[in-house]
């Protein structure tokens, strides 16, 4: 199979996660392969995505070769795969717009970024570094609250002829006028806002979905969460929170038969805990009423690290993407969206959402 050749934005521990398990996986076999949803996905196995280009804003990364800067602070993640080969790559500078929130400025540095002196891209240097790397997906990873930052890169996607991932929780895939523009230029985009592995969000969905099947009234219902990665130290800003907490709280308000008032249901980031590092701890709490109308209650602690719960579905989305591209299909992947992603343009269960997106690899849809 040709490599499947992917750009970056934002070299993070999310990319670190996928960068290591790119190569962690290339020495297993199908016996082997724990942690993934799908060892082959139309012929794709994890180890034939390459990435061509690299965009970020700190001066550790800038100007080193990918696979070094993944390990670069303020990284944090568990390190599971320490040979990862030279990409001959380059990290290039990003465009820092609202990339970087003002009060992590204050931060010891081994937590925050530490902003390049380097000129920043304009969108020409992105969209030429695209086209000259052969990038075919481009990946959004900036911290929660890029709504400018997330908004250039689209653009950067458009006008570059790339697919688009979007794995941060800005509208863009669920924003029509935006779907629109890569509906008529026939580019592939899935989004928004990567829904993990086995997270918070999947997990919540769930539970909400056994309440509602099993003839339990949810009547109130919250979930915290807690990491000391520089996401969180990010989300400290509330005002960055407001898409975030939308995105959450919609994908568990949509596997509700009725959806609770604002007042009874609370969904977001809590708090950053320094030791922690890319470890997220989640409480989820519900209440509700069984038969005979009796009350019960259900809290759950779940701990995971926080970015191979997101490399672990981004593998496939980036594989269902390339599927398209190879297809023909352009626009909103309503199928991959749904499945991987908290808040896609249009909702759907997980259960029906795993089965739309096996039909989708399979060619029984086209989406």
């Amino acid at each position: 199979m040709n490599k499947i050749k992917i750009g970056i934005v934002g070299i993070g521990n999310c990319a670190s996660s996928l960068l290591q398990g790119i190569e962690y996986y290339r020495t297993k076999n199908t016996k082997e392969a724990i942690g993934l949803m799908h060892w082959e996905i139309g012929g794709y196995k994890p180890y034939d995505i390459e990435v061509v280009a690299a965009f970020d804003i700190d001066k550790r990364k800038v100007g080193k070769d990918v696979s070094e800067a993944i390990f670069e602070l303020p990284n944090c993640t568990t390190v599971f795969c320490t040979n990862v080969p030279k990409a001959n790559v380059k990290v290039r500078m990003g465009k820092i717009l609202d990339g970087f929130s003002n009060h992590m400025k204050n931060y010891d540095e081994k937590y925050t970024f530490v902003l390049s002196d380097e000129k920043e891209a304009s969108k020409e240097d992105v969209i030429n570094v695209l086209k000259e790397s052969g990038a075919e997906i481009l990946l959004n990873y900036p911290p929660v609250g890029s709504e400018e930052g997330t908004r250039f890169y689209a653009e950067c996607a458009l006008d570059a002829g790339v697919a688009f991932i979007n794995n941060m929780p800005v509208f863009i895939a669920s924003n029509p006028e935006w779907a629109e523009r890569f509906k008529e230029k026939g580019i592939p985009i899935i989004g928004d806002d990567i829904k993990a592995q086995l997270g918070a969000t999947i997990t919540h969905r769930t539970l909400a979905d056994l309440f509602k099947k099993r003839g339990v009234k949810l009547e109130r219902t919250y979930q915290l969460n807690t990491g000391g990665n520089t996401d969180f130290l990010n989300m400290l800003d509330r005002s960055r929170l407001a898409s975030k907490k939308t995105s959450k709280t919609e994908a568990v308000q949509a596997v509700l038969n009725e959806k609770l008032d604002a007042e009874n249901i609370h969904i977001g980031p809590s708090d950053w805990v320094a030791w922690q590092k890319d470890n997220k701890v989640c409480f989820i709490r519900m209440e509700g009423k069984l038969f005979g109308g009796v009350p019960m209650n259900l809290e759950l602690r779940l701990s995971v690290e926080d970015s191979p719960n997101s490399a672990g579905v981004v593998i496939d989305a980036i594989r269902c993407c390339k599927l398209a591209l190879d297809r023909g299909i352009g626009g909103i992947l309503y199928s991959p969206s749904a499945y991987f992603m908290k808040h896609p343009p249009q909702q759907f269960t997980d259960d029906e959402a795993y089965r739309m997106t096996e039909e989708f690899i399979a060619g029984k849809r086209a989406d």
